[in-house]
């Protein structure tokens, strides 16, 4: 297919680009996909942008091209089998955008973010027919990472006062919760364990949410933490000629207390 490379490209041309690659004589990948074969790449290209959030650039403009695939090429789909196109897409999320800033489009006053905020689940609520607490924290979509949506649920009932005066007892609640879970270990029953688990990492949300720290943002920056420390050890125990088998535990203790110092001092 004869196609010129242009020096800038638009959303228009992106658009027909996807249409080539989903059309007669396109890509047989891009072909082959379906609503629920792009699910896990629309999570992936989400995850990669969130991580180009911390670098920006030209670097998070790749990212959200990637992210903007997803995205085109699911209203493609919609294009295909007549339910919606793309326009639909841009015409929808426009007008839910003036509808849910009256305060910028409208005659409502909302001169703070928490305002702002109110107002927004306010009309949600109104578009949705949400009755109850309840209804909402079931809207809360399941798509979501489970300590994201547990931040979300915890919000939502802090909202009618269902909630501690301060951070000390859910700090409580964590250390009864892990006694509970040492507990269920010991006696080996799995379901039990599992369970007991779920309710300790619901509670340290909380702890989260009272400092106002997202809970999965937190999460992945322990999970870099641990990558960077293990690296140390790693490259610390093939200088001396060993492999970490070789090592003992406290051998490999010491090293890693080393790689929490020099992180200290960066």
């Amino acid at each position: 297919m004869d196609f010129t490379f242009k020096d800038k490209y638009d959303i228009n041309d992106f658009l027909k680009i996807t249409a080539i690659l989903r059309g007669e004589g396109g890509c047989p990948w891009d072909r082959e996909q379906t609503y629920q074969s792009l699910k896990k790449y629309v999570l992936e290209e989400a995850h990669e942008v969130i991580d180009a959030c911390d670098v920006g650039g030209m670097k998070l403009a790749d990212e959200l091209g990637d992210l903007l695939l997803q995205i085109t090429m699911l209203s493609q789909l919609g294009t295909e089998d007549k339910t919606f196109s793309f326009d639909d897409v841009c015409d929808l999320v426009s007008k839910k955008m003036i509808l849910r800033h009256p305060h910028v489009f409208g005659d409502i006053k909302a001169d703070t973010s928490e305002k702002v905020l109110d107002n927004w689940e306010k009309i949600k609520k109104q578009e949705r027919d949400i009755a109850t607490v309840t209804d909402s924290m079931k809207d809360i979509t399941k798509a979501l990472p489970s300590l994201v949506r547990a931040y979300k649920i915890q919000s939502k009932a802090s909202k009618v006062g269902f909630d501690w005066d301060n951070v000390n007892p859910c700090i409580d609640k964590v250390k009864e919760e892990i006694e509970e879970v040492s507990q269920a270990i010991e006696k080996g029953n799995r379901e039990e364990i599992e369970k007991e688990i779920g309710d300790l990492l619901f509670s340290v949300v909380n702890v989260a949410r009272f400092q106002d720290v997202n809970p999965e943002l937190a999460a992945e920056k322990s999970n870099k933490k641990f990558i960077n420390r293990f690296e140390y050890v790693e490259n610390e125990v093939a200088k001396m000629g060993k492999k970490m088998g070789d090592m003992t535990l406290s051998e490999l203790d010491k090293l890693w207390d080393e790689a929490k110092t020099i992180e200290a001092q960066l």
